[in-house]
């Protein structure tokens, strides 16, 4: 066999490969349900076929030259014409598809809404926006940053020390792209390759009345991008609709800040939002999944990549990286991530390891953060499972701070648990030193008999 014969098999195969997949990106843009793998199947399926027509052309050529088999094998890649054509001839079939072209620009999104450090009204948090930032940029990303109206933004009130926080402040770049927001309007969804939008209650005002962005996120899908949201933000979701007319979010799964958190920590604006976001995703059709309270969640749904609070925004943008081919580089995690590790293997040993880690360490954790945590799962608790969680991430942080109300938290669980008398005790100390503190003398009248 002549190498133009090798060559026309060599392109056909590779040519019906490439086809069929641009077929297919025809035919399903967008639809529901589709398989966000079958890009990279069909790629995989041409390079097989690739694969097969190179054998039978580097194997009959080399019979040709009066070699034995073995010795075709052996030097059916030596040649440099042939080196080449497989680089030239393969690189379509396994390139990615359009939607993960370079350049790797992708749009983070934020509320235009803040004002005074959220006083007067909400807006995006800076948490979210800073670690999102950090990670996205550290893996390569180009990064445009918008909002409804474009321009300055202002983020609710924040710890600026925070190590992530710090380094995006110190960062130019971040702070001049917050700095001038490009307006939704003015986006176009073929400039990115994924979308992640912030968190905040600021975006439970302006995302979902925003059709530009609704547009922009929906064309993003439609041509085989990522999108993301954290906490509020997939309030911009609400608002999206594929050709068809169905809402992006029916029959996927997904999370984002939920009822349970939204009743302790939203109280002061969730009267005014136009919806609350988790009922609004279940009516739309999204399969809901959550973690306990204020516990980090990532749910990935092919393209579709949801964090339930802001401490699963870490998590979140490295899952972005992954969904986007690449492979996350390597990072330190921050001290609210340890915290939050540090709480889940707690309470999964039972062991005391985690207890003496924190030990060890405290300086690594934000213990604060894990004492808080108990504290407000006490009081979403519903049934004596999660009340014992709480108490045992309280009792976790309980040596590292003197919070007398922390203590007082800890008496209510044991009383809710049964043990009276602990609890009684435990509020008695306090009392002993602090004996007009409310919270525990409230709780002590309630165990009156």
């Amino acid at each position: 066999m002549r190498i133009e014969v090798c060559l026309e098999l060599l392109g056909s195969a590779v040519l019906d490969g490439v086809a069929a997949r641009h077929t297919r990106e025809q035919a399903g843009t967008g639809e529901i349900g589709e398989d966000d793998g079958h890009g990279m199947h069909e790629r995989e399926q041409a390079l097989r076929v690739t694969v097969d027509a190179l054998e039978v052309c580097f194997t009959f050529a080399g019979h040709s030259a009066r070699t034995s088999p073995g010795e075709s094998c052996m030097n059916r890649f030596r040649s440099p014409l042939l080196s080449g054509l497989l680089a030239v001839l393969l690189l379509p079939a396994m390139a990615p598809s359009s939607a993960f072209a370079a350049p790797s620009r992708v749009l983070l999104v934020v509320s235009s809404e803040g004002r005074d450090q959220g006083k007067t009204r909400p807006g995006f948090e800076m948490d979210e926006f800073a670690q999102a930032w950090l990670i996205l940029k550290q893996n390569g990303f180009d990064i445009d940053v918008a909002s409804p109206r474009g321009g300055a933004v202002e983020a609710d009130k924040y710890n600026p020390t925070e190590a992530f926080n710090a380094a995006v402040l110190a960062d130019s770049q971040a702070m001049g792209k917050l700095a001038a927001t490009l307006p939704t309007a003015q986006l176009r969804a073929g400039d990115y390759q994924g979308v992640l939008v912030i968190g905040g209650k600021g975006a439970m005002f302006d995302l979902p009345a925003d059709k530009a962005l609704h547009a922009t996120i929906a064309g993003i899908w439609q041509q085989g991008g990522l999108v993301a949201a954290v906490c509020h933000g997939p309030a911009a979701l609400a608002g999206v609709r594929l050709p068809n007319g169905r809402a992006m979010v029916e029959g996927r799964a997904m999370t984002g800040f939920t009822e349970e958190e939204e009743a302790l920590f939203g109280k002061r604006w969730a009267k005014e939002f136009a919806f609350q976001l988790e009922p609004r995703m279940r009516e739309l059709g999204a399969r809901w999944q959550e973690a306990p309270l204020m516990m980090p969640k990532v749910v990935v749904d092919g393209r579709l990549l949801t964090g339930q609070n802001p401490f699963s925004t870490a998590a979140l943008a490295d899952a972005f990286v992954r969904a986007s081919g690449r492979v996350p580089l390597a990072r330190q995690a921050w001290r609210d991530e340890r915290s939050m590790a540090l709480v889940e293997q707690h309470l999964q040993q039972r062991d005391g390891q985690a207890a003496q880690i924190l030990a060890q360490r405290p300086s690594d954790h934000h213990v604060e953060l894990i004492g808080m945590l108990g504290f407000y799962q006490l009081k979403a608790a519903k049934n004596a499972t999660a009340t014992a969680d709480a108490l045992s991430i309280m009792q976790l942080a309980s040596p590292h701070m003197d919070e007398p109300r922390l203590q007082v938290a800890m008496a209510e669980a044991h009383w809710r648990l049964g043990r009276t008398d602990l609890a009684r005790s435990q509020v008695l100390a306090v009392l002993e030193k602090q004996p007009g503190l409310d919270e525990a003398n409230a709780l002590l009248a309630r165990m009156q008999p």
